[in-house]
C-alpha cells in the first residue's frame, strides 16, 4: 500500500483559488476523511490526488512516486463516486468485472519493466468472486443495476475498487444518495471493510457525522484552507477556531459573546450571565486576545445540564434559562432555551422535568468552555488541558 502526500498544492480555475496551499500526509492503510461545506474545495483535493484535476503548483505524492505528471490509470488509485457510475447494460458480475478485464499487470512482479500480460478469465473470475464474498452480493452475480435498490449498487460500486487491488481508495460522498438508516449501516460497514483490506483512503464528505465515525484523523476544510487534521476526538474537544468548534458536533456549539473581567477573580460577561472562569483560563485568553472587550464563549449543548442531574456543581457556573422548545430523542433530551436576549441549546438528562414555558437552573461544565477571538475567530485556550 502508500502513504498519500500533499504539500504546499494550490491549485487555481482563472483567478479564482480553490485550494489555498494545502499540506497533509496520509499514512499507510490510514483512512482520512476531508469534512467542510459545498465548495470548499474538498472534492477538488481528492481529484488532484486522483489526477482528475491539474495542480496548479505543489507536489502530490503516492507512495514513493511524484504523480503530479502521471494519468489517473497509472495512479494506481480507485474511484468510488456519489451516483456509482454503473454500466446499465451490464450485470453485477460484469460491472465488477470490467475494470481488470482491460487492465494490464507485469509477468512478474519482482521484476522492473516486466512485459505486461491481461489477467486470465480465471483470475478475473476469482477476483470478483472474492469481492463479492466480501461485500456479502453472490446471490446479485446476474441482476443488472435497475434491478438493485440503492445499498446494493453502492456494494457493487465497491465491488469494481476492491478487484482492482489499489494502493489507494478515492471515496466521493459514496453514501449520500441513501436513506437515513442505509447510511448509518454502511458507515459500519465502510470502516470493517478498509480496515480489513488494509488500503489507504481518502473518503470525501460534507456529513461531519460521517467523517467522525469513519476517519482514523478528519481533515476539516473551508474556503480552500485545511483548517485543522487530527483524531476525530482531537478536533471535537479542542478545535483550532470558531469554525470548526460550530461545524463538528450535532447540534452545533453555542456560541455567546461577551467580555472578560479580571476583577474580583476573572468572569466571563455576557448579556445574559457573569460566568466565573479558572485563572489559568483567563490568563491564557489574556496573553492572546486582540481585545478582552470582544470574545466569544463556546460551549457544546452536552456540556450544559440540568442542575438536578449535573454531576459538578459549580455554582459561578449556575444560570437560569427559559425554555423555549423541548425536544425528546428517547436517549436524550434537547432544550432550547433563552436567557435574556441569548438563545443556546443544551442536551440534558432525560429525566429533567422542565417544561416549554419553565424557568430552569443549568450548570456549565467550565472545564469544557471554549473562548474565541472575535476577531481572529481562533481558540483561546486551544492549548489548556481539558
Amino acid at each position: 500500500m502508500a502513504r498519500v502526500i500533499m504539500k504546499n498544492v494550490v491549485k487555481k480555475f482563472g483567478d479564482n483559488i480553490v485550494l489555498d496551499n494545502i499540506n497533509i500526509d496520509i499514512g499507510d492503510k490510514e483512512l482520512v476523511v476531508f469534512v467542510g461545506p459545498s465548495g470548499c474545495g474538498k472534492s477538488t483535493a481528492m481529484r488532484c490526488v486522483a489526477g482528475l484535476e491539474e495542480v496548479t503548483s505543489g507536489k502530490v505524492w503516492i507512495g514513493e512516486r511524484v504523480v503530479n505528471t502521471i494519468p489517473p490509470k497509472d495512479r494506481d488509485i480507485a474511484m468510488v463516486f456519489q451516483n456509482y457510475a454503473l454500466y446499465p447494460h451490464m450485470d453485477v458480475f460484469d460491472n465488477i468485472a470490467f475494470g481488470i478485464r482491460a487492465r494490464k499487470i507485469p509477468v512478474d512482479k519482482n521484476i522492473p519493466d516486466s512485459k505486461l500480460r491481461k489477467y486470465s478469465k480465471k483470475e478475473v473470475r476469482e477476483k470478483v468472486m472474492e469481492a463479492t464474498r466480501i461485500l456479502q452480493i453472490e446471490n446479485l452475480h446476474k441482476r443488472k443495476p435497475t434491478e438493485l435498490s440503492g445499498g446494493q449498487m453502492q456494494r457493487v460500486a465497491m465491488g469494481r475498487a476492491i478487484v482492482r487491488e489499489p494502493q489507494v481508495f478515492l471515496m466521493d460522498e459514496p453514501l449520500s444518495n441513501l436513506d437515513a438508516k442505509l447510511r448509518t449501516h454502511m458507515r459500519t460497514e465502510l470502516k470493517r471493510l478498509q480496515i480489513d483490506l488494509g488500503v489507504t483512503t481518502i473518503y470525501v464528505t460534507h456529513d461531519q457525522a460521517e467523517a467522525m465515525t469513519l476517519g482514523d484523523r478528519i481533515a476539516v476544510m473551508y474556503d480552500g484552507v485545511f483548517q485543522q487534521i487530527g483524531a476525530p476526538e482531537e478536533v471535537y474537544d479542542n478545535p483550532v477556531n470558531k469554525f470548526v468548534a460550530g461545524f463538528i458536533g450535532s447540534p452545533p456549539m453555542n456560541f455567546i459573546p461577551g467580555h472578560l473581567d479580571l476583577k474580583d477573580g476573572p468572569s466571563f460577561i455576557t448579556e445574559a450571565f457573569n460566568l466565573g472562569i479558572p485563572e489559568t483560563m483567563a490568563k491564557s485568553v489574556k496573553d492572546q486576545a486582540s481585545s478582552m472587550d470582544d470574545l466569544i464563549l463556546g460551549i457544546r449543548p452536552e456540556d450544559i445540564e440540568d442542575k438536578d442531574f449535573a454531576l459538578k456543581q459549580h455554582e459561578e457556573a449556575t444560570i437560569q434559562a427559559e425554555v423555549l422548545v423541548r425536544e425528546n430523542y428517547g436517549s436524550d433530551i434537547f432544550l432550547n432555551l433563552q436567557a435574556s436576549e441569548t438563545l443556546f441549546n443544551a442536551r440534558v438528562n432525560t429525566g429533567t422535568k422542565a417544561r416549554v414555558g419553565d424557568t430552569v437552573d443549568l450548570i456549565l461544565d467550565i472545564d469544557r468552555i471554549h473562548i474565541f477571538d472575535g476577531k481572529t475567530e481562533n481558540n483561546l485556550t486551544i492549548k489548556l488541558p481539558q
